[in-house]
């Protein structure tokens, strides 16, 4: 197994867990042998302070000759007083549209040792496992035109979908859903937006070819509540840009924290990994930062772009099992105090350890 990965960390917390993230893939390949080879590039600030562009073309060129791109998260309130098409976040909106990939998986999965770092109650959250599957090339962030006229003082975005579109992403989420419990929910306004009449209508007719799983729609407010009081209802949330955005975000309380989200970007040259988190500018570089949610990422990277499906669950093992021991960052310690309340580098290697634990037990078993 040979696998070329750009490594763009980004800015803010961004080289902190993606750092922990790259030394469980490092271990992984050291481990089972595999050839992996990594190259660092800039996005974000911290491009534009080194070349002026939040996606220098050597970043996009490196990008665009890997097997995979591994983002840690980009920019910072330093930024904000430039415009929308030069801040870091449209170098990754750049490089979004540049791999080409359109379906953004991101799982939210209740850990039964986190529950009492929910805000919901047990009993609500307990054995919730969605996976959102959103458009991540077309709506809101990409539509044109768009505009702020700031002399008239108004700006305008434009929502817009093609059915091909809507087609492509909706065959990934029922292809994943026959994976899982075989239903999908699909999310739109369509009492309001013709844009989503027309998502429905396409959703509707791309599942009558998948007879096994079962399809719901939902208003997008609707969604939103039924995700707080019945989560375990769902399976997979199919989801245009924004509202899939949203609504992610939103299931981040069934995790306990944001920083356990990671996410996968599939479907086209090349395939783009990042946790959900941003770049928390407020707490960069003082070791605070939850890693997981980017290790988490390095899993979904060995399952989609290496096909490693047995270390990528080696690394999700990896990861409950230091939960289960009780281990916490900063941001998992809400609802009841911990006592092994450890850095973002501690964290990295504590599952790092388990990691190694549970490969050389697999590899002593498979040499018997």
């Amino acid at each position: 197994m040979k696998l070329k990965v750009l490594v763009v960390a980004g800015d803010g917390i961004g080289p902190e867990v993606t750092a922990e993230a790259v030394r469980i893939l490092r271990s992984v390949a050291e481990l089972g042998g595999y050839d992996f080879e990594f190259r660092d590039a800039l996005i974000g600030g911290v491009a534009i302070k080194q070349h002026g562009s939040p996606l220098p073309e050597s970043t996009l060129e490196a990008a665009l000759e890997s097997d995979a791109v591994l983002l840690g998260a980009v920019g910072g309130n330093e930024f904000n007083a430039l415009p929308p098409d030069r801040r870091p976040e449209a170098g990754l909106l750049q490089l979004r549209q540049a791999l080409g990939g359109f379906a953004n998986l991101r799982p939210s999965f209740a850990w039964p040792s986190l529950s009492s770092n929910s805000p919901l109650r047990a009993e609500v959250v307990d054995g919730a496992d969605i996976l959102f599957v959103r458009e991540l090339l077309g709506g809101l962030y990409f539509g044109e035109p768009r505009a702020w006229d700031r002399e008239a003082g108004s700006a305008w975005n434009t929502m817009r979908y093609t059915r091909d579109e809507v087609i492509r992403v909706a065959r990934v989420a029922c292809e994943l859903a026959l994976t899982r419990q075989k239903k999908v929910t699909s999310v739109d306004k369509a009492n309001v937006l013709e844009v989503s009449q027309l998502w429905r209508a396409t959703v509707t007719e791309v599942a009558t070819q998948y007879p096994d799983v079962t399809l719901e729609h939902q208003y997008v407010d609707a969604c939103a509540m039924h995700l707080m009081n019945t989560p375990r209802n769902f399976d997979v949330v199919l989801t245009e840009n924004l509202f899939g955005d949203i609504l992610s975000d939103e299931a981040a309380v069934i995790t306990g924290s944001l920083g356990m989200l990671p996410s996968a970007t599939i479907g086209g040259q090349v395939n783009l990994y990042e946790p959900v988190h941003g770049s928390a500018p407020d707490i960069a570089g003082k070791g605070l930062a939850n890693p997981l949610g980017a290790i988490l990422t390095a899993a979904m990277l060995l399952r989609h772009s290496a096909k490693l499906e047995q270390d990528a669950q080696a690394v999700e093992t990896s990861v409950r099992k230091v939960l289960e021991q009780g281990y916490r960052t900063a941001d998992l310690v809400r609802g009841q105090p911990s006592k092994m309340v450890v850095s973002t580098q501690e964290m990295g290697k504590y599952v790092h350890q388990a990691l190694n634990e549970i490969i050389d037990c697999r590899q002593a078993m498979h040499a018997v």
